[in-house]
């Protein structure tokens, strides 16, 4: 009955998070893709085929419902894996619905005609890929009208948090929020649209002002995924062991993720 979440490093470690403790019976396994990693400095068939291979992995793992807790991997990937890739009976779901649920305050299912929204100015904080793709412009437009996206490429920033330099992280995250301000002075709300950074968002909230709403991806997945699962219990795969799995040097990562989380986490190879 195991769940499959993935991320191209360690920044899908905050959604696991999130989901474990909301869903505490559902096993969870989590595959990074530390070898390649990151996937926000890589092109869009360079990021599918990767995905394409997770994906993979996680459902020879008995994870029929696979996660996609990674943004470059959602905004490059996901809906040409979903179009032409994913059979039948299999799922892969990414981390920009429950987010655009939550600005636009409708659900996914509702197919009513774009419409008005209440936050008309946003930020959006991403990898160079995610930026590139512009995914979350195109689901955004299909639900809201009127809203203004600008948005800011955090180079270095997945690299700092991976390596674990939160002094230079903070100092990237005020730089980059500093560039965004040049662009939009008065953002409404700002979108963290990488789940490493969640890891810095006291500093992204100090940096833009206590009156910018910012929202965060790893709770509202948890909550999408909650209720995903309530009306669909088939996609609950025949894994029943949670694990952890990199295609990196195991030793290395669960150092890594140890630090990253702040509890002992022990990864085997992928």
């Amino acid at each position: 009955m195991a769940v499959g979440v993935f991320d191209s490093g360690l920044g899908g470690l905050t959604v696991l998070d999130a989901v474990s403790k909301r869903l505490p019976d559902v096993p969870f396994v989590y595959l990074g893709d530390n070898k390649h990693a990151p996937y926000g400095v890589r092109d869009a068939d360079d990021v599918y085929t990767l995905t394409c291979a997770a994906t993979e992995r996680l459902w020879d793992a008995g994870c029929d419902l696979v996660i996609l807790a990674c943004n470059t991997a959602s905004a490059a990937a996901l809906r040409r894996m979903q179009e032409s890739w994913v059979p039948r009976d299999k799922r892969v779901l990414g981390v920009f619905v429950p987010l655009i649920e939550a600005l636009t305050e409708r659900q996914w299912g509702d197919n009513s005609p774009p419409r008005e929204v209440a936050v008309q100015h946003v930020a959006l904080f991403a990898t160079p890929a995610t930026v590139r793709s512009r995914a979350f412009q195109r689901e955004l437009s299909f639900r809201a009208i009127g809203v203004d996206v600008e948005a800011q490429a955090c180079g270095g920033l997945v690299d700092a948090i991976e390596e674990g330099d939160m002094i230079l992280a903070e100092a990237l995250v005020r730089s980059h929020v500093d560039a965004l301000k040049r662009k939009m002075p008065t953002p409404q709300a700002a979108i963290l649209g990488c789940t490493h950074y969640p890891l810095m968002q006291e500093v992204f909230q100090d940096a833009l002002g206590p009156e910018v709403a910012v929202y965060s991806q790893a709770n509202l997945v948890a909550e999408s995924l909650a209720d995903y699962l309530g009306r669909h219990p088939d996609m609950i795969g025949t894994g029943d062991a949670s694990m952890f799995l990199t295609t990196g040097d195991p030793k290395r990562v669960s150092d890594h993720a140890t630090h990253f989380l702040r509890r002992r986490i022990q990864f085997d190879a992928a």
